[in-house]
């Protein structure tokens, strides 16, 4: 009986720490973090030396887990009503709204410092630029417009530029092309997962592109639209002699397989095509990442 009693306090807490962990979405925000990384590896300036990186990207990490865990808390009455989100922390009344504001706080305020301090005022700033457009200006507005998904592809592209701000202490065209890149990536991702939990965004009260225009010939042209942007954009490093021709090749065929991913889901505005846009979204930018750094090199 006391050993029963003594791992009743434990579970709980292993219990309470997951949550906390989930407030933070650490496996997405890996994309992140990897994008800041990337950012870093191109951007002109010296290195920051081992510790100093890992100390950016933490703190970059941190940022966008103190952004993830303020939208679970702005978003926590529309959450209980989507499948897909209803057993989150918040929803699910695991964790109250002010120990998620806590936590938020807490992380996002770790980060931003530990930014400032591994790197330079303009690598924080432009991380604290990011957390605000997304909690203070993308979250509100999703419940208001779908047009909000693009105001969301601000702050999701702004991690390269935290990278590079960071190495560079400035932030030329060549960081805001990385921006682009990102930017324009972000939106077929966006509206393959809105086709995708289409239902799940109407009942929870989304203006998503897919629930005020239910036939998916908006969704599946403006993905077309993005994607077809991003193939010379993506081009554009080795243009600016940021990387060379092995990239050049690779990032022409990444954007062409993804092109013809959003074609063939735009003629069908089928689920299992949007997934395939999805999954292929999922593995466009980090092998386009590494092209560019492993070309640099």
């Amino acid at each position: 009986m006391r050993s029963d009693a003594a791992t009743l306090p434990a579970a709980a807490a292993r219990t309470r720490t997951r949550d906390f962990v989930a407030l933070a979405k650490p496996r997405l925000n890996m994309l992140v973090v990897a994008s800041t990384l990337a950012g870093y590896a191109m951007g002109d300036g010296e290195s920051l030396g081992l510790v100093r990186l890992c100390g950016l990207l933490l703190g970059t990490g941190l940022v966008a887990g103190g952004a993830s865990a303020f939208n679970q808390v702005i978003e926590r009455e529309p959450d209980a009503l989507m499948r897909r989100t209803r057993t989150r922390p918040l929803p699910g009344q695991r964790l109250q709204p002010l120990e998620g504001l806590l936590f938020g706080s807490a992380i996002t305020l770790a980060g931003v410092l530990l930014i400032v301090a591994s790197s330079n005022l303009l690598a924080g700033a432009v991380a604290l630029a990011t957390l605000v457009t997304y909690v203070a200006i993308y979250t509100p507005l999703k419940r208001r417009t779908s047009f909000g998904t693009v105001i969301g592809a601000i702050p999701g592209a702004l991690p390269p530029v935290i990278g590079w701000a960071a190495v560079a202490g400035e932030l030329p065209l060549k960081a805001w092309i990385l921006f682009g890149i990102v930017f324009l990536w972000q939106l077929p991702h966006f509206l393959a997962i809105a086709w995708m939990y289409r239902d799940d965004y109407a009942r929870a009260g989304f203006p998503m592109l897919p629930v005020i225009e239910p036939d998916g010939r908006s969704t599946g042209r403006q993905s077309v639209i993005y994607a077809a942007a991003l193939v010379p954009l993506s081009l554009a490093p080795t243009l600016l002699h940021m990387a060379g021709p092995v990239y050049f090749a690779g990032a022409l065929a990444l954007g062409i397989g993804f092109l013809w991913l959003t074609v063939r889901f735009a003629r069908t505005r089928g689920v299992k095509d949007a997934r395939n846009v999805f999954f292929g979204s999922i593995a466009y930018l980090p092998v386009l990442w590494i092209l560019m750094i492993a070309d640099k090199l």
